[in-house]
């Protein structure tokens, strides 16, 4: 049975934007992001964040790094009883590095698409929540319903989406549009994942 998902933006979506957050004492959740990854999950949602780490090609940190920061993240939400199911990153930049082209950086869909590959996620029944256009693009790409968020970036950025796009406050107000519409008799019960790519 292939499952459904909420593919969550990191930076400025899940946590405070700060410019290449990489360290664990720089982390800060944006208020109420823990309890709507809770309630997403309990819905039978997989939750998985798609990210893109230039700061890794620039050199400003280490992929060690950034999983350190993601193994914190998941810890922190384990106090709640919850996680998120998988991490997907793309680490590189088309002016940095040796990979000048790659198919995971967002806009592109390549990481939605292999987190479909990998956890067997049927995209036509799952969102995406970010704070950029370019998130909005590769979920758009992918054939998943997407959302802006007016933190992080979202508020300078709301003018370049269109019209008919849907644009929320905050991963509170996204999560709250997507439960509302949920039917709870089409989501299936999903196991708790761990994969880190």
């Amino acid at each position: 049975m292939t499952k459904m998902a909420v593919f969550l933006d990191r930076d400025g979506t899940l946590n405070v934007e700060k410019g290449y957050v990489h360290r664990i004492d720089d982390w800060e959740w944006i208020p109420g992001a823990i309890e709507s990854i809770l309630s997403l999950k309990k819905l039978g949602f997989l939750v998985v964040v798609v990210t893109n780490q230039a700061g890794i090609a620039r050199g400003y940190y280490s992929e060690s790094d950034m999983h350190k920061l993601h193994e914190h993240i998941n810890q922190e939400l384990k106090k709640h009883s919850t996680c998120i199911d998988a991490f997907y990153h793309c680490p590189h930049h088309a002016e940095f590095g040796k990979i000048r082209d790659c198919e995971c950086r967002k806009p592109l869909p390549g990481m939605i698409e292999q987190a479909k590959s990998d956890l067997d996620i049927d995209l036509t029944h799952s969102w995406l929540i970010g704070d950029k256009i370019s998130d909005i693009q590769a979920g758009m790409a992918a054939g998943v319903k997407s959302i802006l968020v007016q933190t992080g970036y979202g508020h300078k950025e709301r003018h370049l989406q269109e019209e008919a796009g849907i644009c929320v406050e905050d991963i509170v107000a996204a999560s709250n549009y997507i439960i509302a519409r949920a039917s709870l008799n089409s989501i299936p019960t999903n196991q708790n994942l761990e994969v880190t790519q």
